[in-house]
């Protein structure tokens, strides 16, 4: 037998878990199809959990556009369902002239995604200026963004699903989508679950399957191999601080390829944590090489050179769902509709990498738009 529903998500990250909610706002009867045990196990449970304010990506972009609104967003969602979030600021360091420079371009690039307002502009710090805020920086310039926070990521999962099924939702684990066609009433799903399998008939789906969101594309007749990118994973490693914490902000440095730089995090008890690098692999491993963290003492040290020896330990890791290989440009969100792909009702997510978890809201607004629901 076929269950007929409204709309399937697959992925249960948080971004598949906003547009459930969305869509769920919107008057969907929606599914959720997770292949773990459990919601937000793989990207969106390994990131630094920040809360991005939209400083560093290109005008015009969705990286831009949904990282500013999602921001926003994200704040009013934490303080209306009391998940933890804390504006705690983060500097931007330079330790040298060239470094300097950039810090000037990236204010500019700020101001030209909207962070002009008293609550999220950059503050520019001469080197006495960042000195004061965080005393064992060393710096030559920085910049002071005050709309990046941190918040909890599973509370605010939580609390997208709570929404999502207080509106009818329902979340199914264990299920791995295995092939969809195309049917005039809508798309004809084969899951595999732990009972054997179900069959489900979906007037709309979005396949936000994260790192596995190209494989998932690939198994939906009449999704050109054109469309589908290749997916490329890129593992970010973290190491902790052992001993006293020496910051009260997020530290980074200026950004270098493939990612943010080797920068300095705080989560919700105060525990400093640093990373991620950027480390190319074939598969999916999550072992942190304690030998990596030579590199880390060396990035570490350009900005906070009192860093004693045997201080970091390896702590975990994530995988960015890239889209481009290795000494490419970084891509942007990939959010593409019937027009991308000619199957109708089908919306697939690539390459939702950071700022994917301070976007989600507003990703979510988009594809409920793209469907045809208006905004959620």
């Amino acid at each position: 037998m076929t269950d007929t529903v409204d709309a399937v998500v697959v992925g249960a990250g948080v971004v598949g878990l906003a547009i459930a909610r969305a869509l769920a706002l919107a008057g969907q009867e929606v599914i959720i199809l997770e292949a773990a045990d459990a919601f937000g196990t793989e990207t969106s449970a390994r990131n630094s959990e920040v809360i991005h304010a939209g400083i560093y990506y290109p005008q015009d972009s969705l990286k831009a556009r949904h990282c500013v609104a999602g921001r926003r967003a994200l704040y009013r969602f934490c303080a209306e369902h009391g998940v933890t979030a804390k504006r705690c600021g983060k500097l931007i360091v330079a330790t040298d002239e060239q470094e300097a420079a950039t810090l000037v371009r990236i204010a500019a690039a700020a101001r030209v995604n909207g962070l002009t307002g008293e609550d999220d502009s950059l503050r520019p710090l001469t080197a006495d200026e960042a000195h004061a805020l965080e005393p064992e920086i060393a710096c030559t310039a920085a910049l002071f963004s005050p709309a990046t926070g941190i918040v909890d990521s599973h509370g605010f999962m939580l609390a997208l699903l709570g929404d999502a099924e207080a509106g009818g939702a329902m979340i199914a684990y264990h299920s791995r989508l295995e092939s969809a066609a195309v049917t005039p009433e809508g798309l004809h799903l084969q899951v595999a679950t732990e009972d054997g399998g179900m069959e489900l008939l979906a007037r709309r789906v979005v396949n936000s399957a994260g790192l596995s969101a190209p494989a998932v594309a690939r198994r939906i007749a009449g999704v050109p191999e054109a469309a589908v990118p290749q997916p490329y994973l890129a593992k970010g490693n973290y190491f902790g601080l052992s001993g006293r914490p020496p910051f009260r902000h997020l530290i980074y440095p200026v950004p270098v390829p493939g990612g943010l730089g080797t920068h300095a995090t705080i989560d919700l008890g105060g525990r400093v944590r640093f990373g991620p690098d950027v480390e190319w692999v074939e598969e999916l491993d999550y072992r942190v090489d304690p030998a990596r963290a030579e590199s880390f003492y060396a990035a570490i040290r350009r900005y906070w050179p009192a860093l004693p020896d045997g201080a970091l330990q390896p702590d975990y890791s994530g995988i960015r769902p890239k889209i481009t290989p290795p000494g490419a440009a970084a891509a942007d969100f990939v959010i593409q509709g019937p027009e991308g792909h000619g199957v109708p009702g089908l919306v697939n997510l690539f390459g939702i990498e950071s700022p994917g978890l301070t976007s989600s809201l507003s990703i979510a607004d988009e594809v409920v738009e793209r469907l045809g629901l208006g905004r959620a």
